[in-house]
């Protein structure tokens, strides 16, 4: 007996132990990976996967995706802006005509690396050396034809992302005095194009084309409430078999979905059956919270940059299409 303690160190002759063989185990030969073979083609490295944490979960993600697409359920895909500024947009746009994307929803940001794409072939600015100089987010063309995109939808009654989506289609035939060089980059576009429906979700002074003198307050308000509720249509379609995807936004969508989960049962609709999954190089609060947990639907949550994760997860999906 220690002195100084007056205690004992706990007697532990007593253990009962069990045989290893009889033992329940999360992880099995079986389940390993397998070395990947030269000259193989991609569904056969696909094969090769551990089906183990997340390589598990990127398989449950696309078996899901597939179900959803083969018993035409909705596809939702929330995006951040860092989505389209890595790239990404032919892979979305690919998998949009695939039938593996029936909706979008969209933060600003992601609204001005597209339309920027679409209109010159570049984005995204230095930030630090422009802020330095004053400079940061005053890009005329960017600043002006956005808010002229919005005022227009505004005024019509529509949406953000409808609006913004035929305003670069038909950009060469508004006589606005610009072209969109490279609009077969464009989501937004093809998305028009398509009638796949985009929503636009605002929170007024985080996007460059708020602080522009043509930015209408009244306008961005109207027309991003349109696209809120649109959202909420297509979450109401969720129910049963339908996927949503939050990739890439940490704060604004996540609080987005949940809002549009409650306003859609507090209609009294059933929204139970769904499956929803965070893509992120980091699992943030709000989308464990928001997307994963609190809705009540099936949670997957894949970590990884999502200039890699994004298409690998489409070519599984094209791969694995029938």
């Amino acid at each position: 007996m220690s002195k100084h303690y007056n205690l004992e160190p706990l007697d532990v002759g007593g253990i009962k132990t069990e045989a290893l063989g009889k033992r329940p185990s999360k992880v099995t030969v079986r389940d390993f990976a397998r070395p990947y073979k030269r000259g193989s083609k991609f569904a056969d490295y696909l094969k090769t996967l551990p089906v183990i944490l997340a390589a598990h979960d990127f398989r449950r993600l696309v078996e899901t995706l597939l179900a959803a697409r083969s018993k035409k359920k909705p596809i939702l895909w929330g995006l951040g802006g860092h989505v389209i500024k890595v790239g990404l947009a032919p892979v979305l746009i690919d998998l949009l005509n695939r039938g593996f994307l029936t909706g979008i929803a969209t933060t600003g940001a992601a609204l001005i690396h597209d339309f920027e794409i679409a209109l010159v072939g570049h984005t995204s600015e230095d930030v630090p050396a422009q802020l330095g100089q004053g400079r940061f987010g005053m890009a005329e063309e960017t600043g002006k034809l956005i808010n002229v995109a919005i005022r227009r939808a505004a005024e019509r009654d529509l949406g953000i992302g409808e609006g913004v989506g035929e305003f670069l289609t038909h950009l060469d035939a508004l006589g606005a005095g610009h072209r969109a060089q490279f609009l077969h980059y464009s989501l937004f576009a093809a998305a028009y194009r398509a009638r796949i429906p985009v929503t636009v979700h605002l929170a007024i002074g985080t996007d460059i084309f708020h602080v522009h003198p043509s930015a209408d307050g009244a306008a961005l308000g109207k027309a991003s409430l349109h696209d809120f509720r649109l959202f909420a249509a297509l979450v109401r379609r969720l129910h049963p078999g339908g996927v949503y995807l939050n990739v890439g936004s940490a704060v604004v969508l996540p609080e987005v979905f949940l809002k549009a989960v409650s306003v859609v049962r507090n209609l009294g609709h059933r929204l139970t059956k769904f499956t929803t999954a965070n893509l992120d190089f980091i699992q943030h609060y709000r989308p464990t919270q928001n997307v994963l947990l609190r809705p009540g639907g099936t949670p997957i949550a894949l970590t990884a940059p999502h200039e890699l994760l994004i298409p690998l997860l489409a070519a599984a999906l094209i791969e694995s299409s029938r």
